[in-house]
């Protein structure tokens, strides 16, 4: 008998799902569309027998000891999803509660970013540390936090939401309703708002004009500055600084070891790493100055977030302290 972890990443467009064993190697993987049914209930039995098709081809009598799940505004606490803009249920949907109703093991939630730690904790370049940061760079900027071996879930479990701490309250307007959070200047929708301000406010030739924003993608930002475009570059230097400024002030609150990035805009490697870098340094305290490593994710690649759900499960399997409901 294989004893099985699931693994789901519930993302606005696509469900990932995956079945991993013990020592983390993802013996099954599928997806199914997020949004197709609109009662939740219809959305969890395809799911449910989708995990099933994948426990039949797995064979050799697996059995499912644990799910993990990643998913927006995703309350560790209660088991819930609460109020997800990019989702069409709205409320507070209790997901973990219907998911037991199916499968009657011990069931885990948090938001996607939260899985990224854990997973980096259990799986990657963090495995031996006790206080670090993950910063989540995709369509927004997520964060999970780790402090003495424990993700940080804060009093009401929506603990990290450093996408949300303000740059500029007068600055770009946030989907979350306020104006001037992180996540508008460091993300991939944030740099590509950087790029449009840079091309309406210089007069400088460069092959990224004429692109639609909905067209542009971080990858041709990226592609473009190593061929010596003088706005992506720019783009780039400045998303940096901004990060790298706001994660000198989460340093004096958790006086973390290492940051680690991860998604699609640390992709672009040196060109935000550097900025990043540079920016971080110069703007600690002195007591923080060349303790602090800024690295890599080491879940880069298209299991990292079933891995990182998983790990919630694995985790409480070596833990008297986790929730479960």
């Amino acid at each position: 008998m294989i004893e099985l972890i699931v693994g789901i990443d519930i993302g606005g467009t696509s469900t990932k799902f995956g079945l991993v064993d013990l020592d983390g190697k993802v013996l099954y993987q599928s997806k199914i569309p997020t949004q197709t049914h609109e009662d939740f209930r219809d959305f969890i039995k395809e799911l449910s027998d989708s995990i099933r098709v994948g426990v039949d081809k797995v064979g050799n009598n697996g059995k499912i000891i644990g799910i993990g799940i990643g998913a927006p505004n995703a309350n560790y606490y209660r088991g819930t999803i609460e109020h997800a803009p990019n989702l069409n249920w709205k409320g507070v949907i209790p997901i973990v509660d219907i998911i037991r109703e199916d499968f009657d093991v011990p069931v885990l939630v948090t938001n996607d970013a939260n899985a990224a730690a854990m997973g980096e904790m259990i799986y990657g370049n963090a495995k031996k540390m006790n206080d670090f940061i993950v910063i989540t760079l995709g369509t927004g900027l997520g964060a999970g936090i780790v402090c003495n071996g424990k993700l940080v879930h804060g009093h009401d479990g929506f603990a990290a939401e450093l996408g949300h701490v303000i740059i500029n309250p007068r600055g770009r307007q946030c989907g979350c309703g306020r104006r001037g959070c992180l996540e508008t200047y460091v993300s991939a929708t944030g740099i590509k708002r950087t790029v449009y301000k840079m091309l309406a406010d210089h007069m400088e030739d460069s092959e990224l004009r004429g692109i639609s924003f909905h067209d542009l993608s971080t990858k041709m930002i990226a592609e473009s500055a190593l061929r010596g475009d003088l706005v992506a570059k720019d783009a780039f230097e400045y998303t940096g600084q901004v990060l790298g400024a706001k994660l000198a002030d989460t340093v004096a609150h958790t006086d973390p070891e290492a940051i680690f990035l991860f998604g699609g805009l640390s992709l672009a490697g040196d060109l935000i790493f550097s900025p990043t870098r540079k920016y971080l340094e110069e703007t600690l305290m002195p007591i923080y100055k060349g303790k602090v490593q800024v690295l890599p994710s080491g879940l880069q690649n298209q299991s990292a977030p079933i891995l990182g759900a998983s790990s919630l499960i694995i985790d409480y399997l070596n833990s008297e302290e986790a929730v479960v409901r």
